[in-house]
């Protein structure tokens, strides 16, 4: 409810703002911990800046439960809408606002000759394929601070850099299996352990880590 309030105060603050230096706009290039991004940036006055931008990435690792080895497909797909409060006029920012979340995690189980499931062993045949999806909340609010030395300026550019975080709750993990057992009472409880832990690992996402560096050009 606190981050709703801060939202809608801010989101007031923008509508009733004074737009006598509404005419100074940025385009912003950056990387981080949201992938590559690009945003544009409307000055509202000499405190209040508007953003939308979206950032885009793919990233593939290793990993495992207690009983599974994974491989794992990240892709980072987000769209922002930001509102910047300057509360000294220059390039220090306070920002908060959305996110729409499009990030997903897939997963393949990998093994040579067996895997291990809640305890239990099953062959390649009897297991088939193991897939994971792991789905994140669609909208998600977003707070954070950062800096943009282009700001307030009349053209030219700048340093840009943003931390904060995206409170996006818990992820929603899912296995399937297509081999012989795949219907079978005793392997559906086995699976549905391990696809207890894999929640367990991914709850760790619950907040999301924004770290950004780029440049901004005004004009």
């Amino acid at each position: 409810m606190k981050l709703v309030a801060l939202f809608v105060l801010l989101g007031s603050l923008l509508v009733f703002a004074p737009i006598s230096h509404a005419k100074e706009y940025s385009v912003n290039v950056k990387v981080g911990t949201l992938g590559v991004g690009v945003e544009g940036e409307y000055s509202i006055n000499e405190y209040f800046g508007a953003r939308l931008g979206a950032n885009y990435f793919k990233y593939s690792y290793s990993g495992d439960t207690e009983d599974v080895n994974y491989d794992f497909d990240l892709a980072l797909k987000t769209v922002s809408a930001l509102v910047d409060y300057h509360p000294f006029e220059g390039s220090f920012r306070l920002s908060t606002g959305l996110y729409y979340n499009g990030n997903k995690l897939d997963a393949v189980a990998t093994a040579a000759t067996s895997y291990d499931i809640n305890g239990t062993t099953y062959t390649p045949t009897e297991l088939g394929t193991l897939n994971g999806e792991v789905d994140f909340k669609k909208v998600a609010p977003y707070l954070g601070l950062g800096w943009d030395t282009s700001f307030g300026k009349e053209s030219g550019f700048g340093f840009y850099c943003d931390l904060g975080a995206v409170f996006q709750g818990s992820p929603d993990a899912k296995l399937t299996a297509n081999g012989t057992k795949s219907n079978d009472p005793l392997f559906l409880k086995d699976l549905a352990a391990e696809e207890a832990e894999l929640q367990d690992k991914v709850d760790k996402f619950k907040i999301y880590p924004v770290v950004a560096l780029g440049v901004s050009y005004r004009f």
